[in-house]
């Protein structure tokens, strides 16, 4: 029997799960409903498959699951909202996939593991990075002890002027809607470390300031920012009959008010164990990428991946994933033991799209039936990642955050109490 899903949010991401859940996976999946609180952008999915499925309100989101016997819920719904759909999934009986983060604060947090706990249902976080072949490589060198204990982690993401000026064109602007790159974007990294370490993150430092975007933005003059609307999917998404339903603009400046997120941040963390990591993003580099280095008690690993090497000149800005060029890049894995030469580390598997190959596996992963997260079966590299590593995840770039309102170092304890006490 085939497992019924119903996606509340059908936005761009959401594509990604209508196309795994009617074409890849469709012997062991049904999709059976959509719910979002814009008919255009359901309409939108729904022309696109052979036979449309039942469209709903977001509002109508319980009476969904139960008239149309929903088994899993799949969240793509704006950040702020993941809490109320993830719980009101569990309360009525159905299991999660979310799209990170799994929400945006310890309050909303809380109310997701009391849920779990409660109704017994199963979250799941889409953290698709975990099933790149790259870093499921340095899961496995790190663990088999090669370079030792890990001292310390090295970690720079560079978004381009292309990807990482689309984050100051959306809701994600608002630190309230998305909680800011640290929780929206760097949660992805944070979940990275926090899983190839296999360690809980204690205590946080950081400091960030929006130096590009924004109306002060240093970026002023930088070029051309306005994104293309004429892509077909964008501007069936997101064009006026889309924002004549409920106002909202995929295309907003990225230099006029109402930008309340940071763009250039730097974090320390401090792992249960010891070991220390240096974070660094930045959301205006002109190639993107990024650098992960472990430092250990017999040597030292390198990852060095190079997504393109440069934005191509466009007439205005396109958004990746929207039909756009790929330019050069490079990936580089290298393991330096002390008293021997660098090994380079050939890894298979690796692609120059689905974030490395990673959306597919993840999704072979979480929907086929005889996997191993699906069942939970023993995966060696404990790939799924669920409400309590959302929760971990969560707690690095909520630390950070209130690291960089206040100044002060931020114990991870202290939020962890919040959310259990909430």
């Amino acid at each position: 029997m085939r497992t019924r899903y119903a996606i509340v949010g059908t936005g761009s991401r959401a594509a990604m799960f209508v196309r795994a859940l009617t074409v890849e996976h469709r012997d062991t999946c049904e999709l059976v409903a959509l719910a979002d609180p814009n008919p255009v952008r359901i309409a939108v999915h729904n022309a696109r498959l052979p036979t449309p499925v039942p469209a709903y309100p977001a509002a109508e989101f319980t009476a969904m699951i139960e008239r149309e016997r929903v088994g899993t819920v799949v969240v793509c719904t704006v950040d702020r909202y993941h809490d109320e759909y993830i719980v009101a999934a569990l309360e009525a009986g159905c299991d999660v996939l979310t799209e990170k983060p799994m929400t945006i604060d310890a309050r909303r947090c809380a109310r997701i593991l009391d849920a779990v706990r409660r109704t017994g249902r199963r979250v799941r976080v889409t953290f698709n990075y975990r099933y790149n072949p790259l870093h499921e490589e340095v899961k496995r060198i790190l663990a088999s002890g090669e370079i030792g204990e890990v001292g310390s982690v090295h970690f720079e993401w560079l978004l381009d002027v292309r990807h990482g000026a689309d984050y100051f064109r959306r809701w994600h602007r608002d630190k309230a809607d998305s909680g800011g790159l640290l929780v929206h974007k760097s949660g992805h990294h944070f979940d990275l470390v926090n899983w190839w370490l296999a360690d809980e993150p204690e205590r946080v430092y950081a400091d960030g300031r929006l130096f590009f975007y924004g109306t002060d933005g240093a970026g002023h003059g930088a070029g051309r920012f306005a994104v293309d609307m004429d892509d077909p999917e964008l501007g069936a998404l997101y064009g006026p009959a889309a924002v004549q339903v409920d106002g909202y603009r995929r295309d907003q400046d990225v230099f006029a008010p109402g930008v309340t997120i940071e763009d250039d941040i730097a974090v320390l963390v401090r792992y249960a164990r010891g070991a220390t990591m240096t974070y660094h993003l930045t959301a205006y580099a002109p190639w993107e990428g990024y650098r992960v280095m472990f430092n250990g008690s017999r040597g030292r690993l390198e990852l060095e991946v190079v997504e393109s090497d440069h934005v191509a000149p466009v007439s205005a800005a396109a958004v990746k994933g929207f039909g756009t060029p790929v330019e050069q890049g490079m990936v580089s894995l290298r393991v330096h033991p002390y008293w021997a030469r660098p090994r380079d580390v050939e890894v298979s598997g690796y692609e120059r799209k689905g974030h490395g190959g990673a959306d597919g596996r993840m999704l072979a992963a979480l929907l086929d039936p005889a996997g191993p997260d699906a069942l939970g079966r023993p995966d060696p590299l404990g790939r799924g990642a669920d409400a309590e590593d959302g929760a971990r995840a969560l707690l690095v770039g909520l630390a950070a955050n209130e690291s960089v309102a206040t100044g002060r170092p931020v114990r991870t304890a202290e939020l962890e109490s919040g959310i259990a006490h909430a």
